[in-house]
């Protein structure tokens, strides 16, 4: 087995794990499919075209093993873990409450797209992939990319704006006429 492939896919495993949460929405469930991917990738590194993108190669597999979970029936609701956003150090303790629910709420959201929506949001709008290599990672023509990304960005930010919309009547209908219910 080549040494540059072994180092190339070891400097790639920050990548895929954050891909793979983006698809399973779960840390342990992302890092035993990058795991799964990685030991796959080893076991056929013959199959990897030197020259090629290694990255696309490793999306490639970790989607398609996603796929495969799924379709078995083998995964469970994705959640949105606020635990893990609570890790990070911050600042302005009510901005910062403020960005974990709008990640909280995002994070939901794209949890509920279906499938194919949300590999090639997380491919492009997370990983930084062109819509080119979205659709070479992915098997599809390139209108597809962008047909998928555009329902994907129009479906989450149709969620938020309901969301928004709701909220403030909400906060609306629960104020008094002298300011009860502001608490």
């Amino acid at each position: 087995m080549n040494e540059a492939f072994q180092r190339d896919l070891v400097a790639l495993v920050p990548r895929l794990r954050r891909f793979a949460y983006g698809l399973t929405g779960s840390v342990d469930d992302g890092d035993d499919l990058v795991q799964h991917a990685c030991e796959r990738a080893l076991s056929r590194s013959h199959q990897w075209q030197p020259g090629t993108k290694l990255d696309s190669w490793m999306y490639r597999i970790v989607q398609n093993l996603w796929f495969d979970h799924c379709r078995a029936g083998r995964h469970r609701e994705m959640a949105v873990d606020d635990n893990v956003l609570a890790a990070v150090p911050g600042g302005d303790l009510s901005a910062e409450v403020e960005n974990r629910l709008a990640l909280a709420a995002v994070r939901r959201i794209v949890a509920n797209l279906p499938e194919d929506q949300r590999s090639v949001l997380m491919l492009v709008t997370v990983e930084g992939a062109s819509y080119k290599e979205a659709a070479k990672i992915l098997d599809v023509p390139i209108g597809t990319v962008m047909s998928r990304l555009a329902r994907a960005r129009l479906a989450v930010g149709r969620v938020l704006n309901e969301e928004k919309d709701s909220s403030r009547v909400t906060s609306v209908a629960g104020s008094g006429p002298r300011g009860e219910g502001s608490w």
